[in-house]
């Protein structure tokens, strides 16, 4: 089992989230859709070349933006953290994956 977390603007949240629940993320026992999320505010700075979602080449931009956390069984990580990837409307999505140990 792992755990996946990710950053996303409120415009997104429920769409990256559907997208990573049809990929299986998010199942717990006889229940899916799990997650937990708060919102918080991110930072990022695009670089010359990048192609920015919200802000402008070399200035620092900070939104609000929700952190969305949920577990994801081991043989549906690589599917989960593609849908993730596709459904995102930055350039490069902020996100985590770790292992869980199961005691």
């Amino acid at each position: 089992m792992f755990k996946l977390a990710f950053f996303v603007p409120a415009s997104h949240v429920e769409v990256v989230k559907a997208a990573v629940f049809a990929a299986g993320g998010g199942r717990i026992g006889d229940y899916d859709h799990c997650a937990w999320q708060t919102l918080g505010q991110g930072q990022f700075r695009p670089l010359d070349g990048s192609q920015p979602f919200i802000g402008r080449a070399g200035q620092v931009e900070a939104v609000e933006e929700w952190k969305v956390e949920l577990v994801v069984a081991d043989e549906h990580v690589a599917q989960v953290v593609a849908a993730l990837k596709h459904s995102h409307p930055y350039q490069t999505p902020a996100y985590e994956v770790w292992p869980l140990a199961d005691y």
